[in-house]
């Protein structure tokens, strides 16, 4: 009975947390290897060869992920700053009216905005990578936010009390603690732009995309699957990277 009482008593060990991350890469390396052998042995037709093509995938791939970060990119550079100047006392008012604007570019069907933002701009790689930013903008605003605003109070005026400024207290306290929840934030926007790019062919933009309508307009199936095949394991792999960077830029005492 003391045996299996301590036993009892013992905390269960968590799991590491290395495990999820390790999986996740395999799973979409087992199932990309089985795609490439497929693919290299699979009875297509002349029409099929010819668009799964391995330096055409390439190039679409390498289309789609300039799409991803271009737009990245430019919501870091936009919604970060803008979410940190939100939570600051003179702008507090400003944030509620900022979020509906931002509600309304993601709540608004990509593939609409999309398309109506060509009918304005044009045709073209910058017009998607605008309608991207629009749609992506929310997650990483929002979580900047909430980020910053679920900072305890007492460790900010500590740091005030110590005389550290305002610009200090942000950057050495508020904003280590709140890189979590804003990292999850741009995780979410990450796999949602890898998604939506596959839009931008609609207005010839090029991507992934490319394969999914040209199944649908040609009616083959097998380059239909294949295009719905690679966007998916390529939001998989963006995930996990975006796993790995939360993880490695957690602050060790929050891990």
């Amino acid at each position: 009975m003391p045996a299996a009482s301590s036993s009892a008593g013992r905390p269960r060990r968590a799991r590491p947390s290395w495990l999820g991350l390790v999986v996740q890469p395999a799973a979409v390396a087992v199932v990309f290897a089985a795609f490439c052998v497929w693919l290299s042995t699979a009875d297509l037709t002349t029409a099929e060869r010819t668009t799964l093509n391995p330096s055409a995938l390439v190039t679409y791939t390498g289309e789609h992920l300039a799409l991803t970060f271009a737009s990245a990119a430019i919501v870091l550079v936009l919604a970060v700053p803008l979410g940190v100047l939100l939570t600051r006392r003179p702008f507090r008012r400003a944030a509620g009216p900022v979020l509906v604007l931002a509600n309304f570019g993601q709540a608004a069907p990509a593939v609409g905005l999309i398309v109506l933002l060509a009918l304005w701009l044009g045709f073209s790689f910058w017009t998607a990578v605008i309608a991207l930013v629009l749609y992506a903008a929310l997650p990483v605003l929002r979580n900047t936010m909430i980020g910053l605003q679920s900072v305890d109070a007492r460790l900010v005026e500590a740091g005030r009390g110590m005389g550290m400024s305002a610009v200090s207290v942000l950057f050495r306290v508020e904003l280590p603690l709140a890189v979590p929840v804003m990292l999850s934030g741009i995780r979410t926007a990450l796999v949602l732009l890898v998604g939506s790019a596959a839009l931008a062919t609609f207005i010839g933009a090029g991507g992934l995309g490319l394969l999914i309508t040209t199944g649908v307009n040609l009616f083959l199936p097998k380059v239909l699957v294949s295009g719905a095949l690679l966007v998916a394991l390529l939001a998989l792999l963006i995930d996990w990277l975006g796993r790995v960077v939360e993880h490695v830029a957690r602050p060790k005492g929050l891990r």
